[in-house]
């Protein structure tokens, strides 16, 4: 990835992708590996796969403070630290300086960014499920919002076209309301975690414990010969991994769209505006600043995949003001910046377990247990006090230093105790879905420009009744559960925070049936733009409780599969 373009003439290409995270990075290979010259542009750094993970193989030890944020860090990223992990030493050059990237908050959002090649595909939580039937048809059953304009079945087979490629961990179950995906072989459960999976099935119909299905290899299967391999448990993946195991646009997509010989990558570009054509009614390019100089830009090409995140994106088509689109590209129904989803979670229990004091695990494992979504799915599961569902992640260890630092123990005691681990625990954390309301909006503020004389965004979002009610639920169920399967001194958590701390950003430019009142048609396209797609977390239309990234992926690549045989075609 060390082609470069610096000249200021203006260079045509047919395609651009705005973004190197995990739609941009998709879209890339994608659109690569159809023959199309596509220019891909990061408003970040360069970062290098292995070269730049510069904590990945550094021990606790080897971080001042132990990794403990300093009072410096904390003001610098005060937003940023809100997730509780992101101002950590072994981390926190992956998130941005809000001092240098601030934004606004009405209501308090948490909007966190990692502005780099690879985006925040080097730092996710590598999650993978699929979106159900039940998922895509939720909002036109339920009078919601609008209705997706696709179903389950046109997008399965960009499911098991990604899941192939990425190598997603799991066990099929054969759940409507979780479809099955290409797996790798699940991560084994350890000892307690088999203990509670088998006690919740004895006491309750329905639910289901398994393995997280996340997107690691774990199998010596060969992934496209671009040097991945199988999964190392060391459980460091938020610094990068240098075997490649977890997948991210940095040692995956990138690579390939690379091998074709037909990407030009450039960080430090921060694109600001499509340039729209009333004649033609197509976008012919992008305006860019350049980071680091602040010279201006323009680039050309036939087609635009805007995959720089759902607010960024978003962000993009607002700043772009037209005669034609005077309140931004595409923004002929007034729903550009509304609908902002995420998922809301820190809601659960955790106990302890007397029993398996012999034995233990071996490595990090990088993934936990889940339980799959069981309310609402028809029959007993059903409730009137919220719509939707919620699902769990969690797991179980052995702790140790807690129970030392209680004790205050000191000399021989001392000595003893932290030769041996100690006692079980177990925890689980609820991620419900966020319906999708018209007044949870981001928009921008002219007046308070950043650094590079750009508007910045400002949010205006909360949760509404059927998620405070979700969270009911979602604790009391956790206690019953964890209490069934016969842990002790069980405790509920329950610290919402507010949207934007699943980092699950969703919505702002929505899919629908009807221009109207959606921004995008089915196939990704500005209705009124048809040759720009959007294709990061702004398409959503609906949230369901999943993690989403893996049908972000499936989308772009569907996306781009269909401007390919567009441009054929000469339709765009």
């Amino acid at each position: 990835m060390s082609k470069f373009y610096y000249n200021e003439e203006q260079e045509s290409y047919d395609a651009i992708v705005v973004g190197t995270g995990i739609s941009g990075g998709w879209a890339a290979k994608e659109l690569c590996e159809k023959g199309l010259k596509t220019l891909v542009l990061e408003r970040g750094r360069m970062v290098k796969h292995r070269d730049d993970y510069v904590t990945a193989n550094m021990d606790t030890w080897d971080f001042p403070h132990a990794k403990q944020p300093t009072q410096e860090d904390l003001k610098k990223q005060e937003k940023q630290s809100r997730t509780g992990y992101t101002t950590r030493a072994d981390s926190k050059h992956w998130f941005v300086n809000d001092l240098e990237h601030p934004y606004n908050e009405t209501k308090r959002f948490d909007w966190m960014r990692g502005y780099h090649v690879g985006g925040r595909s080097l730092m996710w939580g590598r999650q993978s499920y699929r979106f159900s039937d039940m998922d895509f048809e939720a909002n036109k059953k339920e009078g919601i919002a609008v209705d997706w304009p696709v179903r389950y079945k046109d997008i399965a087979p960009w499911y098991a076209h990604v899941e192939r490629y990425i190598g997603v961990s799991g066990e099929s179950l054969g759940l409507p309301q979780l479809p099955d995906s290409v797996f790798e072989p699940m991560m084994e459960l350890n000892c307690l975690e088999q203990h509670v999976r088998e006690k919740v099935a004895e006491h309750f119909d329905g639910r289901v414990i398994t393995a997280g299905r996340v997107a690691h290899i774990n199998s010596d299967k060969r992934f496209e010969g671009k040097g991945r391999m199988r999964c190392q448990f060391r459980n460091r993946c938020i610094r990068g991994c240098p075997f490649g195991a977890y997948f991210s646009s940095l040692s995956s997509t990138l690579p390939a769209a690379e091998s074709t010989g037909y990407m030009t990558l450039r960080p430090d570009a921060i694109v600001h505006e499509i340039i729209y054509d009333p004649d033609t009614k197509k976008a012919t390019g992008v305006k860019v600043i350049d980071r680091v100089s602040k010279e201006e830009f323009e680039f050309r090409a036939k087609v635009i995949f805007l995959c720089a995140s759902a607010i960024a994106s978003t962000a993009i088509l607002m700043q772009s003001r037209s005669d034609r689109f005077p309140n931004g590209l595409g923004n002929d129904s007034d729903q550009l910046g509304r609908n902002i989803m995420d998922h809301h979670l820190g809601v659960g229990a955790a106990g302890k377990y007397d029993g398996f004091e012999d034995r233990y695990y071996k490595g990090r494992k990088p993934a936990g247990i889940y339980i799959p979504r069981f309310r609402n799915l028809g029959g007993s599961s059903d409730t009137d006090k919220f719509l939707r569902g919620y699902g769990y992640q969690g797991g179980a260890a052995r702790s140790n230093w807690e129970d030392v630092i209680a004790e205050m123990s000191y000399g021989k005691d001392l000595k003893e105790a932290v030769l041996k681990p100690g006692g079980w625990t177990f925890g689980i954390g609820g991620f419900g879905e966020v319906l999708p309301y018209e007044d949870n909006r981001m928009t921008l503020d002219y007046d308070k420009p950043d650094p590079w004389g750009l508007p910045t965004v400002t949010f205006d979002a909360e949760f509404h009744e059927n998620e405070w009610n979700m969270r009911e639920d979602m604790k009391e169920q956790a206690v019953v559960m964890l209490t069934k399967a016969g842990l002790r001194d069980v405790k509920p958590f329950d610290d919402p925070g507010a949207l934007g701390l699943g980092i699950h950003e969703m919505g702002t430019a929505r899919m629908g049936r009807d221009p109207k009142t959606s921004v995008l048609n089915a196939n990704n396209q500005v209705h009124a733009c048809k040759n720009v797609y959007v294709t990061d977390g702004a398409f959503m239309t609906s949230a369901a409780c999943v993690n989403p990234s893996l049908t972000y992926m499936a989308f772009t690549a569907r996306a781009a599969n269909h401007a390919a045989e567009e441009l054929k075609k000469g339709n765009i």
